[in-house]
């Protein structure tokens, strides 16, 4: 099964949270598991804010990445068409709100589980959720606008190879 990050186009595929084609960045991965969106992670070291819990920042870019994604994948579910169908559905963030609900563990896998909260016109507001072993996190909200045609290079054309250089983009 291909992921969301799977369709976007080269022009929007270098995000550092969901960009496939950025090597250095965390390369989420989300698919629907029925209603809601799901992404699984596993921090590394690296993502560590003290010994043994990660780090809040990254924990909102992966609900950042999460939600955008999740808010292309949600305009094309609502329009009942496959995700590489043109024009291509493209989104950045226009507000991020996390709550840290307790420390996160470093060293089990985490799970983001989004749902679409509301659909109005080019703008969609996806909840997600962080859970490390089951145990939620955090939380937060995204409200995604979607990419005019143009914006950074993007036409809504798949392969477009224009450069992108803004946050996260699903």
């Amino acid at each position: 099964m291909q992921a969301f990050q799977d369709y976007y186009p080269e022009s929007v595929a270098h995000c550092y949270g969901c960009g496939r084609l950025n090597e250095h960045g965390h390369r989420i991965r989300t698919y629907w598991e029925g209603d809601e969106s799901v992404t699984r992670f596993q921090p590394g070291p690296e993502h560590m804010a003290i010994p043994g819990f990660v780090y809040g920042g990254l924990l909102a870019s992966l609900i950042d990445c999460h939600c955008t994604g999740t808010a292309a994948a949600a305009m094309y579910r609502a329009e009942n068409r496959p995700l590489d169908s043109l024009p291509a559905f493209r989104f950045v963030t226009g507000s991020l709100h996390v709550s840290y609900l307790k420390p996160t563990p470093l060293g089990p896998l985490l799970e983001i589980r989004g749902r679409v909260k509301e659909i109005k016109g080019r703008k969609v507001t996806v909840e997600a959720t962080v859970y490390a072993d089951g145990v939620a996190t955090a939380r937060g909200e995204v409200v995604a606008l979607q990419m005019p045609d143009g914006f950074a290079g993007q036409a809504g054309q798949p392969g477009d190879d224009a450069g992108y250089g803004t946050s996260c983009n699903g």
